[in-house]
């Protein structure tokens, strides 16, 4: 019996594909008035998967277009009551559900002080949605599972569209409407190695470098929800600054390879760490042994493709190891924060 994780997160092929074309005019309409007139800063705003998407967005729009990105702790707002200004600044908010209290109150205090507050929500009738300036729907539609896997994947692709307009990148603007297709592809490689290395894991990194650093955390928090293994995620040069101390026999790494120059680092920590005596597993990259992903359209879709894959094996390992996905012992699909 297929879980709600394992369906939804099959569905998002078909999500992207409708997002895009729904969320292009308002895109490019937002996109004009960015180059016009472009933003001091951006900042982000979300928490557990969709500050992950946030880091996605953090280095696509430092990297593609030269400007700081920066996440924003709600809880400056929400309980410190900071008196910081975002004038000039764009706020991207990021939720499932729009509805958590701490991330309402630094939309409106972001909006307050002046910023352009941009919110990506999967309920475009959520209270975030009237705080926001423009509202960009996720479209993933109705998520059961505790585990969210669609709505992240299509935060992903509504923000490589916003990028890819942004910064008048055709190749990126090219390569958009072929990711649906990829998507579909990744959901059915086969990731049963992992399963393999990870069924009786209690402990394990997630390895990642630039745009697939977002990827790293995402894997480490779905193992975390969905599995009960503790993982932590690093940056491929961070990882090597201590934490790899922990890593050997009996302490799994699953790295996430690079289609950018990213890709080098990467490669060297897992090698670094492979020589400890750690069990080392890489996704992509084309190479025998790796866990096999689509070739991306553009190399900044290759994250998106690679959590694809990885829903469905985590879906399938949480399954080996005797727990439900959908539900687990103490997450709550809509979490209220303060």
């Amino acid at each position: 019996m297929k879980t709600n994780m394992y369906r939804e997160a099959a569905e998002a092929p078909d999500c992207v594909e409708k997002q895009l074309e729904r969320n292009a005019v308002v895109l490019a309409s937002l996109s004009d008035r960015l180059r016009a007139a472009p933003p001091a800063a951006v900042v982000t705003i979300g928490r557990g998967s969709s500050d992950h998407a946030a880091t996605y967005a953090r280095y696509l729009v430092e990297t593609r277009l030269g400007i700081l990105t920066s996440s924003l702790s709600p809880s400056l707002f929400s309980v410190f009551k900071a008196p910081l200004s975002l004038r000039n600044m764009l706020c991207l908010v990021i939720s499932q559900s729009g509805r958590s209290p701490d991330l309402l109150a630094a939309a409106g205090a972001a909006r307050d002080s002046g910023a352009i507050v941009v919110a990506l929500v999967n309920d475009p009738d959520s209270p975030l949605a009237e705080i926001a300036s423009i509202v960009l729907p996720q479209g993933a539609g109705p998520e059961k599972s505790a585990a969210a896997t669609k709505s992240f994947i299509t935060s992903l692709s509504a923000i490589a569209q916003m990028v890819a307009l942004w910064s008048k990148d055709a190749a990126m603007q090219t390569a958009l409407p072929q990711l649906p297709s990829a998507l579909r592809q990744a959901w059915e490689e086969d990731w049963s190695p992992c399963r393999e290395m990870l069924r009786d894991a209690d402990h394990l990194f997630t390895v990642g470098r630039g745009l697939h650093l977002s990827i790293a955390q995402e894997a480490a928090h779905k193992l975390k929800e969905t599995c009960m293994i503790h993982a932590e995620a690093f940056s491929s040069a961070e990882v090597l600054h201590g934490p790899n101390e922990l890593a050997g026999e009996g302490f799994p790494v699953l790295l996430f390879r690079s289609e950018d120059a990213g890709d080098a680092s990467v490669q060297e920590a897992a090698r670094r760490l492979a020589a400890q005596g750690a069990p080392v597993m890489m996704a992509g990259g084309g190479e025998p042994g790796t866990l096999p992903v689509p070739r991306a359209p553009h190399p900044a879709l290759a994250p998106i493709l690679q959590i694809q894959a990885f829903y469905r094996m985590a879906d399938a390992l949480a399954g080996d190891r005797g727990h439900d996905p959908d539900r687990p012992r103490h997450v709550q699909k809509v979490t209220h924060t303060v």
